[in-house]
């Protein structure tokens, strides 16, 4: 790298905070802050959502995965057949509930329907986990960066980690979505720059095809249901676990469905993940593609591996992709790529703050205040929240460095050990009338005990199945602990239960050709990867 690869580095990071510091001047209250004064459309609102979801981990890792890691190879596209899937059912019935509720916490839903001790809980447990999950995203990405550009990695982390706090302190939720939509586009169009470039040395589509190892082509493994050790990515659980895994991460998550309360109302909600149900399966495509390039350059180059050594001697193969650019790549056009990885961690951060600082807000600040704050208090301890969280993380990532490695993994168990029972907790309340508080505690403390005691006696079962143990037990538990006590209060239940095709502007026989065009894609990706 030179000095036009770092001018264009520095002008990028600052044109972040001057973009939000001019988005602040339209903030009134909460409002404005958290959702954007709910007049984002669908498309940036589903742009936003997949830069948050492509974070340099998965730009660098995923690459690095089909190319080189053992139990690789294009197996990993199986993650995507479940989101078509989900999609439809968080736009039938999840999203359209929380959406008519006007929520900016959707744990408020949790004391709406059942009580406020089961919202406290699950909003402290996020709070937790984001935290420490956060700080360690901030320091795997300061590392790649650190290795790939030579800059100090503490000084790298502090980068990142402040001028991603200061932007979205400043803009909130509309800065994210706005920086988001930048950051996707030049996500993705560094990853077809270096797919192209690849595929060019390489000597065509037919050569890269040719010299990448035959077995990492296989893309679907239908005969693994993931209960062998070593094998968590198997068709089965990744089919089936993954769909219950998409509909927590997408609507039970605040990060991710504060997004989606931002619209302008529950027909631009679907659309935003009609959009992004379409869109996501391309993308990740695009940079697994990237890895079969790698791969196959890697195969025709060999001295190529040896370019890709960490500080410990051994190789890094998440450096494969920047070490390839700045080897073919134009000055100036390195610095665009660089921007990719500052903007693949940034577009991380981001909504992860924001959404932090909304459930500080409104589940502990406001609920608990004794007066009650005007709207520019509101505004200004949101900002103040934000920028807490922010360098809370950042702390925290200078105290992982020895473990990031395994947590990095570990952080994708976790997730699967709450998802399950956290997207019970939402469906038992939404789709039944008999289940109380006291079972929905239940269930959310069974479901977990369930998947933490896979996770230390059954290490052979894929850390997917989870999503579906976690919610099974919490619905089996929380139903037996429900029918053998009181029935719930009317007032918790009135407005708190699906009413299928009565919630406001929900017309299902509208939905209907979107629901069926999302089926249709999701059965179109199995074709594309049973023909891989």
């Amino acid at each position: 790298m030179n000095g036009l690869d770092w001018a264009i580095i520095v002008v990028y990071l600052l044109g972040m905070i001057g973009l939000s510091a001019w988005l602040s001047l339209r903030q009134r209250d909460q409002k404005d802050y958290y959702l954007g004064g709910n007049d984002t459309g669908p498309l940036p609102i589903a742009l936003s959502t997949m830069a948050t979801q492509c974070s340099t981990n998965s730009l660098l890792g995923a690459p690095a995965t089909v190319a080189f890691v053992a139990g690789g190879g294009l197996v990993w596209l199986q993650n995507e057949l479940a989101v078509p899937f989900a999609m439809i059912a968080l736009m039938a019935f999840l999203m359209p509930k929380l959406r008519s509720l006007g929520l900016v916490s959707i744990y408020a839903y949790l004391e709406k329907r059942f009580s406020l001790g089961t919202r406290l809980l699950v909003s402290a447990t996020f709070l937790l986990l984001r935290a420490f999950a956060t700080g360690v995203t901030v320091y795997g990405a300061a590392l790649v960066l650190s290795l790939t550009t030579g800059i100090n990695l503490w000084l790298a982390a502090v980068v990142l980690g402040v001028v991603t706090a200061v932007y979205d302190m400043l803009g909130g939720m509309k800065a994210v979505i706005v920086s988001d939509v930048i950051q996707i586009i030049v996500l993705w169009g560094s990853i077809l720059a270096a797919l192209g470039m690849a595929v060019y040395l390489n000597g065509g589509f037919a050569a890269t095809w040719e010299h990448f190892p035959q077995a990492r082509l296989h893309a679907l493994q239908l005969g693994d249901i993931g209960l062998r050790e070593g094998h968590p990515f198997a068709f089965w659980p990744m089919a089936i676990g993954g769909f219950f895994l998409y509909l927590a991460y997408y609507g039970c998550d605040q990060t991710q469905a504060q997004r989606s309360l931002s619209t302008r109302n529950i027909r631009e909600t679907n659309l935003a993940l009609f959009i992004g149900g379409m869109l996501r399966f391309p993308l990740v495509a695009s940079y697994c593609f990237l890895g079969v390039a790698i791969g196959a350059y890697a195969a025709l180059h060999p001295g190529f591996i040896g370019e890709l050594l960490g500080p410990d001697g051994n190789p890094r193969y998440d450096l494969a992709v920047p070490v390839f650019v700045t080897q073919h790549f134009p000055h100036g056009l390195i610095g665009l790529v660089m921007v990719g990885l500052f903007a693949a961690a940034m577009s991380s951060l981001d909504s992860t703050l924001n959404s932090m600082s909304a459930v500080t807000m409104q589940d502990f600040v406001e609920r608990f205040s004794k007066k009650e704050l005007t709207p520019r208090a509101q505004l200004i301890w949101s900002k103040l929240t934000t920028l807490f969280w922010g360098m809370l993380c950042l702390f925290f990532s200078f105290f992982v460095a020895g473990l990031a490695e395994s947590i990095l993994v570990a952080i994708n168990m976790v997730s699967s050990l709450m998802n399950g029972p956290l997207l019970a907790i939402f469906t038992m309340g939404m789709l039944t009338r008999r289940v109380n508080a006291a079972g929905a505690m239940s269930g959310l403390i069974a479901g977990l005990a369930v998947n933490a005691a896979l996770w230390a006696f059954a290490p052979e079962v894929s850390f997917l199945w989870w999503n579906v143990t976690g919610l099974a037990t919490a619905w089996l538990v929380g139903t037996a602990v429900s029918v053998a006590g009181k029935r719930p209060a009317p007032e918790k239940l009135a407005g708190n239960v699906v009413a299928f095709g009565q919630e406001p502007g929900m017309d299902h026989r509208q939905w209907m050709p979107y629901y069926l065009t999302l089926a249709a894609y999701g059965i179109g990706i199995f074709i594309l990867l049973a023909w891989l």
